[in-house]
């Protein structure tokens, strides 16, 4: 059990271009080693991207897709009863939600090889958008996981 107090949750500014803070945690995310100009130049660089493939003039709405489909709803937490350690299926926290949905695109866009981040993001964004791709199949993994375990949904936490 903690004794302090929980800490203040930082208050984000929201991202210049779209003033959108979904866009701006997504950014903050992408940043690697407080590079954030960076991390922002790729995220925009994928959406002209985007914008350039798809031929449509929200690239933005792409990403929000994307980043819907990408979310899970359930997931599966280790569990230690009796000696034994069961996966207990649970719904997943809206902003953990998010969170997981947003680091498994930035994840499977960085572990695709050759080409710059910006492609390999705008790769990945598309294709989750379209219900399609490794981050959705990272999702259809989990909620099977939490589907099979579902005889020991009565151990929730």
């Amino acid at each position: 059990m903690a004794r302090r107090r929980r800490p203040e949750k930082r208050v984000i500014l929201p991202d210049p271009r779209f003033n959108d803070l979904v866009i701006s945690k997504f950014i903050n995310n992408l940043m690697l080693k407080g590079k954030k100009s960076i991390a922002e130049k790729i995220f925009y660089e994928s959406l002209e991207i985007i914008k350039g493939k798809l031929k449509t003039d929200t690239p933005e709405d792409v990403f929000k897709k994307a980043l819907e489909n990408a979310t899970p709803m359930l997931e599966v937490r280790s569990r230690r009863i009796g000696g034994s350690t069961y996966q207990v299926p649970i719904e997943v926290n809206p902003k953990r939600k998010q969170a997981l949905a947003m680091r498994w695109l930035i994840d499977f866009s960085r572990s695709g090889s050759g080409k710059s981040m910006a492609i390999k993001l705008a790769n990945e964004l598309i294709s989750a958008s379209k219900n399609e791709g490794s981050t959705i199949e990272k999702k259809r993994n989990t909620h099977k996981m939490a589907e099979a375990n579902k005889a020991f949904a009565h151990f929730r936490i």
